[in-house]
């Protein structure tokens, strides 16, 4: 098992192919807990996003992606793998990645690409240690280089001793005591008060910058792909006051069925998921700024996307892990070189068939143990469809959808106590309407795709 970095510079190029000189550059921006409809792709959501509004113009925007699973560990460890929720090896928040699984990140590596992250990996969620540097254990997975950091709960475990890279940050600029104060405070949604940090020491700040710091690192001579996973607009709502002055005037939907709260009280917590993602969305700009300046912009495939939703008071639900669409489904956005431009796009894709598609644009075979697909040929506008239903799973229960008709299995509502639920997204887009009971030719249409993929071993290298 690889422990340092440096050693990655030794390792055989296993299963590397001849390559064209010119393969692409990736930039992945992946925000944590992003629902598919918060964003100004949705007019209606309120959300000021110009700059993914404008990289959407310039390439592909998928309608109905969803996540493998709506959980950070498993929804990362699917993409990592390339496999679906059954068979990604990591069932919940409880379990590590397994070291002896391969990743796209290692083969992306192993084929010549320059393979880096930022942020919150979380690959390593049950023992949740990354180092004080943040690059333990990246090497196992596949990166050349990267600062990983804790999320934002997690990091609260070293609120004494610092043992990730950002809460060590802070402690060296004698913030850590600011930092650990305000999340103590800090007990649920609505407590959306600003934080005292400086904005430069904000999290997703200092690890965006982190990021910018790998890409002018990156050696001239080899592609490169650069993962930067935000921590927000995770909660808790934390904010800093700048953010705060910009996202009060922000008027936005109230949630769908819920009895809880009064609607300031709604319109604050929504303020602050805004004021995170449009922070996001400032940093995607500055990412593209500085890839036009180095001469990169037209030879990176950019990515824009998030490991699951968020369910923000919808049907008195909050967070994620729920088989409903604010959970499940997330923000898909490609653009690049030869993608499409200004497409909205109502093919069925996961998140986890990024890994195929990545492999694809790096001229690297997909392993025919994965389950990604890639959906280069959708970017491209060579196909119109992709896949005929989609996935999801957590826990107990089992999702699948057909694009119009969603089939749950093992997951209660307040009204569907007897855990099957079947919607029309098509003509019931909230999902409000358990219609179970009353379609059941559609119900054991669907419950024929339901059943989990055939185990099989671990692929390593």
């Amino acid at each position: 098992m690889l422990r340092n970095l440096a050693a990655v510079a030794a390792l055989p190029l296993l299963g590397a192919q001849a390559q064209p000189s010119r393969r692409p550059n990736i930039l992945f921006i992946f925000p944590d807990q992003l629902r598919f409809d918060w964003t100004g792709l949705n007019p209606e959501s309120g959300v000021r996003t110009p700059n993914l509004n404008q990289l959407a113009a310039r390439g592909v925007s998928f309608k109905q992606a969803v996540v493998a699973s709506p959980l950070c560990a498993p929804s990362r460890a699917c993409l990592a793998s390339g496999k679906e929720y059954d068979r990604c090896g990591v069932v919940n928040n409880s379990v590590d990645y397994p070291m002896e699984q391969r990743t796209y990140y290692r083969l992306l590596r192993d084929s010549g690409y320059h393979v880096t992250c930022c942020g919150k990996v979380d690959l390593a969620k049950k023992s949740n240690n990354q180092g004080l540097d943040g690059k333990l254990h990246l090497a196992d997975w596949g990166f050349s280089d990267g600062v990983n950091n804790a999320g934002k709960h997690d990091a609260m475990k070293g609120k004494v001793t610092p043992y990730d890279p950002y809460m060590t940050y802070l402690q060296k600029r004698q913030l850590m005591h600011v930092h650990v104060e305000d999340f103590e405070k800090r007990k649920g949604y609505t407590d959306t008060f600003p934080t005292a940090l400086p904005d430069d020491a904000y999290c997703d700040n200092w690890l965006a910058q982190n990021g910018i710091d790998l890409i002018k690192a990156s050696p001239k001579d080899k592609p490169w792909h650069l993962m930067v996973n935000f921590t927000g607009p995770h909660p808790p709502m934390d904010i800093t006051a700048s953010m705060e002055k910009q996202c009060r005037a922000l008027k936005l939907p109230a949630p769908n069925h819920s009895s809880e709260y009064n609607a300031a009280t709604h319109q604050l917590i929504r303020q602050n998921y805004s004021a995170m993602i449009e922070n996001v969305d400032r940093w995607l700009g500055i990412y593209i700024d500085l890839l036009k300046s180095r001469g990169e912009y037209d030879n990176t495939i950019i990515v824009f996307s998030s490991d699951h939703g968020e369910m923000l008071g919808d049907h008195n639900m909050w967070g994620k892990n729920k088989p409903l669409q604010a959970s499940v489904g997330v923000p898909l956005v490609v653009a690049g070189p030869g993608v499409a431009k200004g497409v909205s796009s109502d093919a069925l894709v996961s998140v986890m068939d990024l890994a195929a598609t990545y492999l694809d644009y790096a001229g690297v075979s997909r392993p025919s143990d994965m389950d990604s697909r890639s959906f280069r040929g959708l970017l491209e506008g060579r196909t119109k469809t992709h896949r005929t239903h989609l996935l999801s799973g957590l826990n107990e229960w089992r999702m699948v959808s057909d694009g119009r008709y969603k089939l749950v299995r093992g997951f209660a509502m307040e009204d569907s106590p007897e855990k099957e639920l079947l919607f029309d997204r098509k003509n019931d887009p909230r999902e409000n309407d358990n219609l179970a009971k009353r379609k059941p030719e559609e119900v054991a249409r669907l419950a024929k795709l339901l059943k989990p993929a055939t185990s099989r071993k671990l692929a390593t290298l």
